[in-house]
């Protein structure tokens, strides 16, 4: 995966051949932003159920079933009934209710000049978040807050369930060279699958309307359905999401950019203003910045399913594609808390077209709760200390540990 990305940035830097090279071993590869939104967004000629595509590794893993619901009829019908899953608003309201308790802690702790290690936080919150949405059992055997019973999961049944989801995330990501899985992979796929999703099915059964999973109930979405978001979820907000929350709080200390965003907070305090719909305030352009740095998706594939030129170049049936997303992103400069929004990556992190991430607004929502708790009380941090995760294909921080500086 680094030859990759290094690749990437060659490809970033130089558009000879439109930004479309063919690499042995790999298929067709682009760090171009524009090429790369061209390819996510043309349905007729390129496909995520074929070889490349993240729906041909989970048909392997869940079932042929899933070759409709990723790209087929299936899939249109999927995302009409589920686009109200994750609005900015239901967003808010989830983070809020599983991670409430975990971010106040943080903030009285930096209040009183103690040290929060965001590595290990990040864990903890999105443990939480996934224990909450699909109503994973703690390990004492009580319901998580998706069940009937409103049970908050401490840390360790958090830390647990992260540590699952980054199995199988390892799995999912880690097919740069091929989504095609071996049966010793298909096995431990579908080990932690079932570990992951063993308490969906009574939560889709009897969750209130105001969770997720009774969410999917009401809107029609089968067990099946159901199942097959939940495991997905898991490899697209695991360690995506903890790696983007720990790397935007270090990016922000270590540029220097947080005084910048400290200084835009207060403005905006004391000098509020009517932002239109979409607009965002300081903190959500921070993340939007953050998401573009960090690009914790780093690449995205697709297969060809019929011939089509892009970029001057033939692409033939059977071929794939790798989009280059972290280098496409990072070309437009560096991390600058205030950046405008950057109108050739838009939000390529988060992909383009009919595949555009479910849960992109949960995502952004996770980021800007975690910068409210550590900046809103206006005092910058330093890093205490600091150990990046090892061997990994999403990198990320096994401990950062802040503090006021």
């Amino acid at each position: 995966m680094a030859g990759v990305l290094l690749a990437g940035g060659a490809l970033a830097g130089a558009r000879e051949g439109g930004g479309l090279r063919k690499v042995p071993g790999l298929g067709w590869v682009t760090a171009d932003p524009t090429v790369g939104r061209r390819i996510l967004t043309d349905h007729r000629h390129f496909t995520i159920v074929g070889e490349g595509g993240v729906g041909h590794l989970w048909a392997q893993i869940l079932g042929d079933w899933v070759l409709d619901l990723f790209d087929g009829p299936g899939h249109h019908d999927l995302r009409t009934r589920s686009r109200e899953l994750f609005t900015e608003a239901s967003a808010a309201a989830l983070v809020d209710g599983a991670w409430s308790v975990a971010l106040d802690d943080a903030r009285r702790t930096l209040a009183a000049g103690g040290t929060v290690d965001v590595g290990r936080l990040a864990r903890v919150l999105v443990g939480r978040m996934m224990i909450s949405l699909l109503g994973i059992p703690t390990l004492g055997g009580s319901a998580a807050p998706d069940g009937a019973s409103a049970v908050v999961p401490g840390d360790d049944d958090a830390l647990v369930a992260f540590a699952t989801g980054e199995r199988l995330a390892s799995i999912a990501l880690g097919s740069a060279g091929s989504t095609y899985l071996s049966p010793e992979q298909v096995a431990a796929a579908q080990e932690i699958v079932a570990e992951l999703t063993r308490g969906v099915p009574d939560g889709w059964r009897h969750a209130p309307a105001d969770r997720l999973l009774g969410r999917c109930r009401e809107l029609g979405l089968g067990l099946e359905e159901t199942t097959g978001l939940a495991s997905l979820l898991m490899v697209a907000g695991t360690e995506t999401s903890a790696s983007a929350m720990a790397r935007t709080t270090a990016l922000l200390i270590d540029t220097g950019e947080q005084h910048r965003l400290l200084r835009l907070m207060a403005d905006e305090r004391a000098h509020p203003v009517e932002r239109a719909a979409g607009e965002p305030d300081v903190v959500e352009n921070a993340v939007r910045e953050g998401l573009r740095v960090t690009s914790p998706a780093s690449v995205i594939g697709r297969g060809v399913s019929a011939e089509v030129e892009v970029a001057g170049r033939t692409l033939r049936a059977g071929e794939r594609v790798m989009i280059l997303t972290w280098a496409a992103n990072v070309a437009a400069g560096p991390f600058r808390a205030d950046r405008p929004y950057v109108r050739e990556t838009r939000q390529l992190w988060f992909g383009a077209g009919r595949h555009l991430c479910l849960g992109a607004a949960l995502a952004r929502a996770e980021i800007a709760a975690l910068l409210h708790a550590l900046w809103d009380d206006g005092v910058p941090l330093q890093i205490v200390s600091r150990r990046a995760k090892r061997r990994v294909l999403v990198p990320g921080y096994d401990e950062l540990v802040v503090a006021r500086a």
